[in-house]
């Protein structure tokens, strides 16, 4: 497996940098730090007694690659996880809290195994997730993607402002959904006509 630093580093590629969308709930946001999180670790990085946008804007990169592993890496226990799920894991948590360990115990209950569904990876999720690995020890990885990304399609479902980031203005596959399958084998990847066979009913 990849340093959890390098993990990290490939996370922050991915958010890009500082955007304020009016449709993200997560707010102000650079190198996917969110003016949540920020707030929420009281990083007022201008020492003007506030945490606000500009906070956010000057918030260095190496900071947030650091604030990524403690906060969302070791702080929910992704590394009681099997090593080959942690990159994935990982990576949705940074992207959607503690809906990316749900949709591991959903899917490990799935699988059969006896276990909460409550966003938490404790003693009881993290042998559930090597007894699932040990049973199919060449299809977890793939598993928790397309679970994951089945999580995005159904919140677009719900949330039409949400639709943006699953599907492009040109019918293709948005943000959220190449994210996910950066996680799956390419033979399980969906076509493209299934990707807008998936979305026809946003129209």
């Amino acid at each position: 497996m990849q340093s959890v630093r390098r993990i990290a580093s490939d996370i922050v590629d991915r958010e890009g940098g500082y955007v304020d969308d009016p449709h993200d709930p997560g707010g102000a946001t650079n190198h996917g730090v969110t003016i949540h999180t920020m707030r929420r670790l009281g990083l007022d990085l201008d020492g003007d007694g506030t945490v606000d946008a500009d906070d956010v804007r000057a918030l260095p990169r190496d900071r947030a690659v650091e604030i990524f592993i403690e906060h969302y890496y070791r702080g929910p226990g992704i590394g009681l996880l099997p090593e080959a799920l942690q990159p994935s894991v990982f990576d949705m948590y940074v992207n959607s809290g503690s809906n990316a360990v749900r949709i591991l115990q959903e899917l490990l209950r799935d699988m059969g195994l006896e276990i909460a569904v409550d966003g938490v990876i404790g003693p009881q999720t993290a042998r559930a997730a090597f007894a699932a690995e040990a049973r199919a020890p060449d299809h977890m990885v793939d598993a928790y993607g397309i679970a994951r990304r089945n999580f995005y399609y159904r919140l677009a479902d719900r949330r039409p402002a949400s639709r943006r980031y699953a599907r492009r203005r040109d019918g293709g596959k948005g943000g959220w959904i190449r994210r996910a399958e950066a996680f799956i084998d390419p033979r399980y990847h969906l076509s493209a006509e299934q990707h807008r066979e998936r979305t026809a009913a946003w129209d």
